[in-house]
């Protein structure tokens, strides 16, 4: 094809797309706000601890490794995978369950707490390995530009097993009766930023990912993976711009002819727009040339925000694993708090990941690297001592789950949420997911990929399709790469 290419961020979707269109025999260049790759993936160095700033969870592993298979590359070329067993731990109000990695022992911790229920798990994980294989390989790779693209025979006659029209609550239930089985089943959707209630249970295709494909850990981080796809990048040509943030475009007639930046402009023949779609589309591009207005963007359901800890401790931490979600409050109530009835939680669930439990090269010996993420409601006041007061409470909790004093052994601490979000995202309204995966907001109900003004100029990445998340936004970027050699043969 031959054409310049300008990519806006190099987060998940970012560096994707600039792999295919580099491949494609373009002249591809990324333009980065923040001084490091990755966008939202981006790394954290303190004092000898390694942070990732934004998402911990390997999952669907094929993805992955489907795309590095279309460079001639495996995930091993560029770091070393290790399966988690457990996968993660559970802490309710009166015990804390190991999730294993074992189908096996997975089905005998079912029957233990609730006989019956290792035959449920298995015809439920068979409905949702079915999802997962048309989800996965036929849905989520489709561009949503048209209804057409959806009637397909094997995706009609599956919509029916797709459970598209049934909420991941009512089938979970179906299945299972114990309340902790039910919120077992249900955490994978907390991913796509909705409530069980109010997302399909098409979605049951994560809890096949979690189960069946398994929870991995890259030695030395998820950051590995942004080094590693930002290698092949660079291997296949494309130029990376850094501290450079995209502040306006050139336009003739029905095309951008270039991007304006803090530190110049750069001519170019097409668009990739993987910074947030709302700040592109509201404050990049001029009025006349938007896809959508502001009340449109006002009346989307967002993903949560997070308020993150990242902590340095000069000791073991006794009790914790790589993951352990904290599932010891209520969970519909911090739910109601984040959709519901927006305001910072009054009893909020708890994630906490401490990788150096894996990976010794993440902390210093004998010492622990925590991050502890509350899911809170988007564009609320974000204060010092809002932050503050959170991270007593979760100390609280963490000290008494631990056994042991914590705040007195912290060596490094930093937070992060909204404000954050937005300085160092341009976030709408500094939610840390993207737009939530509802059925009103599914496919062809997401903001566009292609923008409707101008013939040169397309969005990826979690506001977009497929949706939120990190194999999603590399399969988003793959999908607008391909639209690209379409439309431009």
């Amino acid at each position: 094809m031959g054409k310049k290419i300008g990519v806006i961020g190099s987060g998940f979707a970012g560096l994707s797309a600039a792999c295919h269109l580099a491949k494609a025999g373009n002249e591809v260049i990324v333009l980065e706000k923040n001084s490091t790759p990755g966008g939202r993936a981006r790394q954290l160095k303190m004092s000898g601890f390694t942070f990732d700033m934004g998402p911990s969870w390997y999952w669907m592993p094929d993805v992955f490794e489907h795309f590095f298979e279309q460079f001639q590359k495996t995930p091993s070329d560029y770091y070393e995978l290790e399966r988690l067993d457990p996968s993660y731990r559970v802490r309710f109000a009166d015990e804390s369950i190991d999730l294993p990695a074992s189908m096996a022992e997975m089905e005998v911790l079912f029957e233990e707490i609730e006989p019956g229920s290792s035959l449920a798990l298995r015809k439920f994980l068979k409905q949702a390995a079915f999802k997962y294989e048309v989800g996965i390989n036929d849905l989520v790779y489709k561009p949503s530009r048209s209804l057409t693209e959806f009637a397909d025979m094997r995706l009609l006659t599956g919509l029916m097993k797709m459970d598209v029209l049934t909420s991941m609550s009512k089938h979970i239930r179906k299945f299972f009766k114990n309340e902790k089985l039910i919120q077992l089943m249900e955490f994978p959707v907390l991913f796509l930023g909705s409530t069980p209630e109010n997302t399909p249970a098409l979605y049951s295709l994560m809890n096949y990912a979690d189960i069946q494909l398994g929870t991995w850990y890259p030695k030395g981080g998820m950051y590995q993976v942004v080094e590693g796809m930002v290698a092949l990048a660079e291997s296949l040509g494309v130029k990376f711009h850094y501290d450079e943030a995209v502040t306006g475009v050139g336009i003739a007639g029905k095309n951008i002819t270039y991007l304006n930046t803090t530190k110049g402009s750069h001519p170019v023949d097409v668009v990739v727009g993987g910074a947030d779609y709302h700040h592109l589309d509201q404050h990049i591009l001029p009025e006349g040339y938007r896809n959508y207005s502001p009340k449109y963007w006002d009346t989307r359901t967002m993903a949560p925000s997070s308020l993150l800890f990242y902590i340095g401790v000069d000791k073991p931490l006794p009790n914790m694993k790589h993951h352990v979600l904290f599932f010891d409050e209520d969970f519909k109530q911090h739910a109601h708090e984040i959709y519901n009835d927006p305001k910072w939680p009054s009893k909020p669930l708890l994630y906490t990941s401490v990788t150096s439990k894996t990976d010794d090269t993440v902390a210093p010996a004998g010492h622990e690297n925590l991050v502890i993420l509350i899911p809170v409601a988007p564009d609320l006041e974000d204060t010092e001592a809002i932050r503050e007061k959170y991270f007593h409470l979760a100390m609280d909790r963490l000290e008494a789950f631990t056994g042991t004093n914590i705040r007195n052994h912290i060596v490094v601490k930093k937070s992060y949420a909204h404000n954050d979000f937005i300085a160092d995202y341009h976030s709408f309204k500094g939610n840390a997911y993207g737009l939530a995966n509802t059925l009103l907001q599914t496919a062809f109900l997401k903001p566009a990929l292609k923008s409707k003004k101008l013939s040169n100029l397309y969005f990826t990445g979690q506001l977009t399709v497929p949706g939120p998340g990190v194999p999603p936004s590399i399969i988003s970027g793959e999908v607008v790469a391909r639209e690209i050699a379409k439309d431009f043969k």
